[in-house]
Formats: C-alpha cells, structure tokens, sequence
C-alpha cells in the first residue's frame, strides 16, 4: 500500500485527528534588488534627496503564541517539535542539487483539499520555524487572492501585495512586501481582489516573478498559501510553478476521495507530501505529521 492510500485510509476511517504586466526577469530582478536595499535615494521636487519608504510591520509575538503559532519565543514546545519534524524533508529538498528545467525546491506551495482545513495555519508556522533556522530566510506569500488571511491571523491589517505586483508595472516589489520584527521573516500580502486572479497567477509574468525571487537569493525560502484545490481554479495555476508541494490534510474530517481528487490535480507535479493536521493522541492535544507521496 503506497503512502496516499495510507494517508487517505486513515483519513477515511476516522483517525486521529489587458492590463500591462511586468513581463520580463530583468523587471522582476530590478523590484527584487530595490526591495533588499539599502532604502536608496532619489531628488524629490525641490531637488533634495528622498528617502524611499521601507514598510515594517510589527508581528505581536506574544498574541501569535497564544493562539498556538509557532515562535522563536515560545520554547520547547509540542508544535514546535513538529513543524521542526515537517520542516526538515522540504529543506532538503530545497537545496538539493537540480536538473537544469526542474523547478525550483526552494518554491513551497501549502495547499489543502478544501477550506478550514488549517493550510493558513500550517503556511505561517511551516514559515516562522524555517525562520529559526540560522542560514535561512523566509518570504511568505498569501496567494488565496479570493479569501486572503495570512494578515488576519497575524493580527495586520489589509494590505496592497501580490495582485497589485502584477498589475501595475509602476509598482516595485519593495512597495508592496512587508519586513517583520522577525529579522529572517517577510510577508507579501494577497492584495487587491482580481476577477482575473487565475490567468495573472498562470502568467509568464508571475513564473518570471517567483523564479527570481527563488533563484536570486541562494539562502531564501519561498512558502506560498494556496487556495484550496477543489474549489478554485488557481491552486492548480500556481501549483505548475512549484518546486514542492504540501497537502495539508485534516483528520477525521477530510474524506479519502477529496484528497485522491486533489492529488489529481496535482498530477504532473513532483515532490508532493501531505501535512495529516489535528490528529488527536491525547486530550486536548493536536498534532501534526508529514509523508511525501
């Protein structure tokens, strides 16, 4: 029996728990670079330098640990142990030497079947503990452009981001990404809701963008919150782009034919594991475990 059957037999028996586009790598590398600077300056109208604005937010790290996200200051904690265990096998893959068309492994794409399944939850963990790591830096992406929460849960207000990236070629990447007090942390908003949010996700210009992003910067990981693959149909246009790939599945809840259908989707794309979230070993406890399919 081959790891999904398994997965999705326990899973089945109840276990536990025509706007312009910045359409070449040069544009994208440009945004990049001026994102990571030193905030450079430029003549304003009276001819003296101007400062460009870096935003900066501040995550509430003691709200995030109250609500059960992982954080640096949070000590030994179950949830920490596991997400350090999750982590692991999508770090190595990261880094592991490529053939020359294969998609990038430090491109990590969170996903799940269906809505409430906790895929926001894992994407934000599975990104502040490789934020622990002492050679690694983090770039999290809300990509669920029709129901966007990365900056909900993390207490933030809504902000200008992805969408807003690639529709408006004056828009630069430091214009939109979000620098945290987690000095190896940074956020890109899902931003302003697009009708066309599927086509701007399967575009050239968005391959070009996270290709840059993951090549430019050796060290960098790149985690993604998808939609759900079951009700949208831009988890599959952002899927095609991924070096990884993980399938949060929800215990006791998420049936054995939702997760073979999503798998489905995903045919075609390599290097998929599942995240099985909330199972249950004692009284009060949540879990998580991870296997590559």
């Amino acid at each position: 029996m081959s790891i999904i059957e398994k997965a999705a037999s326990r899973i089945d028996h109840g276990a536990d728990a025509r706007p312009t586009l910045p359409a070449t790598a040069a544009a994208v590398a440009a945004s990049i670079e001026a994102a990571h600077a030193v905030p450079a300056t430029a003549a304003n109208t009276d001819g003296e330098p101007a400062r460009r604005t870096v935003n900066q937010v501040t995550l509430d790290l003691d709200r995030m640990q109250h609500i059960g996200l992982v954080t640096a200051a949070g000590g030994r904690t179950a949830l920490v142990e596991d997400f350090r265990m999750i982590k692991r096998p999508l770090l190595q893959r990261a880094f592991a030497p490529r053939a020359p068309h294969e998609k990038p492994g430090n491109l990590i794409m969170v996903t799940s079947s269906v809505p409430g399944e906790g895929k926001t939850f894992c994407s934000i963990n599975l990104a502040m503990s490789i934020a622990m790591e002492l050679d690694h830096t983090v770039l999290l992406i809300d990509a669920d452009v029709a129901r966007p929460s990365v900056l909900t849960t993390l207490g933030l207000p809504p902000q200008r981001g992805l969408m807003d990236l690639l529709l408006d070629e004056k828009l630069d990447l430091a214009d939109v990404m979000l620098r945290t007090n987690v000095d190896t942390l940074t956020l890109l908003p899902a931003g302003t809701s697009n009708p066309r949010a599927t086509e701007l996700l399967a575009s050239q210009a968005m391959s070009n963008f996270v290709y840059e992003i993951a090549n430019r910067y050796p060290d960098r990981i790149v985690i993604v919150d998808s939609p759900p693959l079951l009700l949208t149909s831009e988890a599959r246009a952002l899927a095609s782009h991924m070096g990884q790939i993980a399938l949060v599945v929800e215990a006791q809840s998420t049936t054995q034919h939702s997760v073979k259908e999503a798998l489905r989707h995903l045919e075609g794309c390599s290097n998929v594991g599942l995240i099985y979230n909330k199972t249950r070993e004692f009284p009060g406890s949540e879990t998580y475990d991870y296997h590559y399919a």
